[in-house]
């Protein structure tokens, strides 16, 4: 310790130089600042043999891809299937949340998910504000990796499960609701399902259910919520009589390409190593994704007499949805399969919702749920535990027990997160309001909810 240091502390009045007075400060907040931090941060960093600098490097990589999902990603994919009116507010939604959650989950949200255990529902608080999350690996769920990477890549998945609900009631949300129920909603619901699938000791993932990357988590809650959501707030103004297209589908097609590409981050990152699994679950991840996008093409084809763009990028998420829980578990041809499987039925499910008459804008229910609900449920199909020893074998491997289990979890977390969702948007309606009034609603979300536009063009 230096003599300034010493000194201050002792509390005795020291005459000093400004430069001296100068560097006493510094050295004095440094040392204040760091007695406030995680023990972890001020822990050495480990040994060089309990770290895989390839392993970390890759999760990294896949933390910024998953990132890279939601903005610009999934704020194109949306932004332009709205009208122009509301392009802005919709690109907000998903560029605020990785702000938003982020905090969250730097705070509480990661300790409610992946904290010590309490009776298989949720996390503690023992690593509340990141404590103890740190350079060390941890040994249940970064062996050889920093802890702190973990828990980054996580916070992605976190942050692009609330964005995937604001498709569902795009065009009609005021954005003081939207942010408050994002932030219960990924720490009532979001987390407690992360902990109860990817937890260790969450009562899914001890009874066996198989989910590689967010089927459950991620798209089966985000999807169901949605659904809950759209019915809540209530059709927008004209729907479906009047014609409300999207404006701009080129910013929806490169949207997509970002989704497609971060989605490799999205499934081969959750093997947490640089290794075969890693491989194959890319693998699984474009080839369901391509025969995905073809099925629902043809379908539309078949069924329309032309095939579209806008069915083409719908089918490629589809697809990419309904792999995320197999990823890490099937072969390539178990998801040429599953993609082809979750093309069609996707396509299907966005039809028939102009039948039930609730308004989910931009199809989050048809391609999230449905798409989420095959993908699990065919996991429990086609799962080997000769792609991965750490899953289980499937249904058409001599498991049929793995798909009642599979089952059981998809049923579970469409009921936690539908139940739970519609109370949050009660609640948050009458606190500030969730839905905007007509006329704020005619005008657009842009000019009514951030006084700007997001196109200066000149009529």
């Amino acid at each position: 310790m230096t003599p300034i240091m010493a000194r201050f502390r002792s509390g005795r009045s020291i005459v000093l130089p400004a430069a001296g007075f100068a560097a006493a400060l510094t050295l004095v907040a440094r040392n204040v600042f760091a007695a406030t931090l995680p023990k972890a941060y001020a822990m050495p960093v480990p040994p060089a043999d309990r770290i895989n600098s390839g392993d970390t490097a890759w999760v990294l990589v896949a933390a910024a891809l998953v990132l890279l999902m939601t903005a610009p990603g999934l704020a194109l994919f949306y932004g332009g299937m709205v009208r122009r009116k509301n392009v802005l507010a919709t690109l907000m939604q998903s560029f605020i949340l990785a702000a938003v959650i982020t905090v969250q989950w730097v705070l509480f949200g990661y300790s409610l998910a992946f904290s010590p255990d309490h009776h298989g529902l949720i996390g503690g608080l023992s690593w509340i504000g990141l404590n103890s999350v740190g350079a060390a690996p941890d040994p249940v769920y970064a062996a050889t990796i920093p802890h702190s990477v973990y828990m980054l890549f996580q916070c992605m998945f976190a942050i692009i499960t609330p964005a995937l609900i604001t498709g569902a009631i795009a065009e009609r949300v005021t954005f003081r609701g939207f942010l408050l129920f994002s932030l219960l909603w990924a720490t009532l619901i979001y987390d407690p399902l992360a902990h109860w699938v990817w937890g260790a000791g969450g009562w899914l993932h001890q009874m066996g259910a198989l989910d590689f990357a967010g089927g459950t988590v991620v798209h089966i809650s985000s999807g169901i919520s949605a659904l809950a959501a759209a019915i809540l707030l209530g059709r927008r103004m004209g729907y479906p009589h009047e014609p409300i297209t999207p404006h701009n589908l080129t910013m929806t097609l490169t949207g997509a390409g970002l989704l497609w590409f971060g989605w490799f981050g999205f499934n081969a990152g959750s093997a947490l190593a640089a290794n075969g699994l890693a491989a194959s679950a890319m693998v699984a991840t474009h080839v369901a994704a391509a025969s995905a996008s073809l099925s629902w093409m043809v379908t539309e084809w078949m069924v329309r007499g032309k095939p579209t763009v806008l069915g083409a990028a719908s089918g490629a998420v589809a697809g990419l949805v309904a792999i995320t829980p197999a990823s890490g578990y099937v072969g390539p041809m178990a998801a040429l399969v599953i993609g082809i499987i979750a093309g069609a039925i996707c396509f299907y499910a966005v039809s028939i919702k102009y039948h039930f008459g609730y308004d989910d804008a931009l199809d989050v229910v048809g391609v999230h749920c449905v798409g989420g609900v095959t993908g699990a449920l065919l996991t429990g199909v086609f799962a080997s535990k000769l792609i991965n020893p750490a899953g289980a074998d499937g249904l058409l491997n001599g498991n049929p027990s793995q798909l009642l289990i599979q089952f059981i979890a998809v049923v579970a977390s469409m009921v936690f997160a539908f139940a739970g969702s519609y109370i949050l948007l009660k609640l948050v309606d009458g606190l500030v309001g969730l839905r905007v009034d007509s006329e704020e609603e005619h005008i657009g979300l842009d000019l009514t909810q951030h006084s700007e536009v997001g196109y200066a063009l000149e009529d």
